[in-house]
C-alpha cells in the first residue's frame, strides 16, 4: 500500500512579508498531480494545515479546493490538526467530510478510532493522533506528569490496545505532530516545549508499522518507521539548505517498509544567506547565481554603509532582510547600562548610540547639528506642555 506523507503546510503564512499563497496553490496542484501520477493510495497530512488558528479567507478557499480536489480523485486523505491550528476549527464538519474520503482527525479523544483500508495483504489501520498540548489533554488520558512523552505515551498506549483487538496481521500507521528526539529544528517552528522540555522519544511509537510525523520542518528520518515530511515550502532562512520533499512510503505485506522516495515539491524562489562587506558583496562574481533568490544579507563592514539596503537590491532585487555583524565589535564589558551612562549628557549618549549601531565611527559636525536640533526641539516642547498643565 502506498501513502503520500506530507505535513506543515501552513496555509497563510508569508515569507518575510512576501505572500506565497500563490506558491501554497502550486504545491497543491503538485500534490494532486503527485497522487494521480504514483498511483497512492492514501493521502497524510502530519498537522499544521495552516499557519494560525483563525486563518485568512483566501487560505480557508485554497484548502476548500485541495479538499475537493482530493475527494474527486476517490483517494482517502486523513489530515491530522497541528498546534498552529484550531483543532476544532478545522475539525468542523468532519463526520460529513468523512463521507467523501477526507478523514480529520482533530479530537484527541478519538485518537484510537481509525480509518481502516485494504489491500490484497489485509487491513490497514490509519490513527490520526492531532497535536496534544500537555496542560489540556492531561485529563483526558489521565496522566500524571504534565508533559508531551506523558500524553502521547498515553495516546499510543490507547492506539496499542485499540490495534490488539483486530484481526491478527492488521498493519498500522500513527499520524503525530510532535518533537520527537534526534530531530532538527528550524527558525520557523513554533516552540511547544512544556517545563523546558518538548522532545519525546522515538520509542513512544514502538507498536506500529509507521508513524508520519508532522511539527519539524526538514525532511527527516528518525528511524526506518518514524519520519519526518517537512514543510513543502521553505517558511525561515535556517531552511535554505533544505531540500523541501513529501515521503512516498510503500508499506508491505507484514508490514516492513519496502520503499521510502522523497518527491520533491515545487520551489518559488531559492534562498540565500550572505554575509560580508557590502562592497564586496556587491563586486564579488561567485555571488551572481543568488541575484533572483531571497536575500538575508548581513553585513561586516566596520563602520554601517550608507543606504545598504537600497544598493544590495541593485544587485539582489529580492533581498528580505538586512542584519549588521561589524568586523572588530568590542565585546560587551560587565558594567551596568547606567554605570556606563554616569554622567555622561544626552548628546553624548545619542552620539554614542549612532556609533554602536553602524559599527564604529562618531557622528560628524552636520550629524551633530542634526541631534543637537532634535534635543533642543524635545526640550522646546517640553516646556510649552509644562506651562499649559
Amino acid at each position: 500500500m502506498k501513502f503520500l506523507h506530507t505535513s506543515d503546510w501552513h496555509l497563510g503564512r508569508a515569507f518575510h512579508r512576501v505572500n506565497l499563497l500563490g506558491a501554497q496553490a502550486a504545491f497543491v496542484d503538485h500534490l494532486v498531480e503527485t497522487v494521480r501520477a504514483h498511483e497512492v493510495d492514501a493521502v497524510l497530512v502530519a498537522g499544521d494545515v495552516y499557519d494560525r488558528a483563525v486563518p485568512p479567507l483566501p487560505a480557508v478557499e485554497l484548502y476548500d479546493r485541495a479538499l475537493h480536489r482530493l475527494a474527486e480523485l476517490g483517494v482517502p486523505t486523513v489530515m491530522i490538526s497541528g498546534n498552529h491550528d484550531s483543532a476544532r476549527r478545522l475539525g468542523v464538519g468532519a463526520g460529513l467530510i468523512g463521507r467523501a474520503g477526507i478523514h480529520l482527525r482533530t479530537d484527541p479523544a478519538g485518537c484510537a478510532d481509525p480509518v481502516v483500508l485494504a489491500d490484497v495483504h489485509g487491513d490497514v489501520a490509519l490513527y490520526g493522533l492531532p497535536y496534544l498540548e500537555p496542560a489540556l489533554v492531561k485529563d483526558e488520558f489521565g496522566t500524571q506528569r504534565v508533559s508531551h512523552e506523558a500524553v502521547l505515551g498515553a495516546a499510543m498506549d490507547r492506539i496499542r490496545a485499540d490495534l490488539a483487538t483486530r484481526p491478527p496481521g492488521t498493519r498500522s500507521v500513527v499520524l503525530a505532530h510532535a518533537f520527537v528526539t534526534g530531530g532538527q529544528a528550524s527558525d520557523s517552528e513554533r516552540d511547544i516545549s512544556v517545563g523546558g522540555v518538548e522532545a519525546v522519544p522515538a520509542s513512544v511509537f514502538d507498536g506500529v508499522d509507521y508513524a508520519a510525523l508532522g511539527h519539524l520542518h526538514g525532511c527527516q528520518t528518525i528511524n526506518e518507521r518514524v519520519r519526518y515530511s517537512g514543510s513543502p515550502l521553505a517558511y525561515s532562512f535556517s531552511e535554505a539548505d533544505h531540500r523541501k520533499t513529501m515521503w512516498l512510503i510503500e508499506l508491505g505485506a507484514q508490514g516492513s517498509i519496502s520503499g521510502a522516495e522523497r518527491i520533491d515539491t515545487p520551489v518559488p524562489r531559492a534562498l540565500a544567506r550572505l554575509r560580508g562587506r557590502l562592497d564586496d558583496l556587491l563586486a564579488d562574481p561567485v555571488h551572481a547565481v543568488h541575484e533572483d533568490a531571497w536575500v538575508e544579507a548581513t553585513l561586516t563592514d566596520p563602520v554601517r554603509p550608507d543606504d545598504p539596503m537600497a544598493r544590495l537590491a541593485a544587485r539582489f532585487p529580492h533581498t528580505l532582510t538586512l542584519a549588521f555583524d561589524p568586523e572588530g565589535r568590542q565585546e560587551e564589558t560587565g558594567t551596568s547600562y547606567a554605570q556606563r551612562l554616569r554622567g555622561r549628557t544626552d548628546q553624548q549618549i545619542a552620539e554614542d548610540f549612532v556609533a554602536h549601531v553602524r559599527g564604529g565611527g562618531l557622528p560628524d559636525e552636520a550629524e551633530r547639528a542634526v541631534l543637537q536640533g532634535a534635543f533642543d526641539d524635545v526640550r522646546a516642547d517640553d516646556s510649552v506642555r509644562e506651562n499649559h498643565r
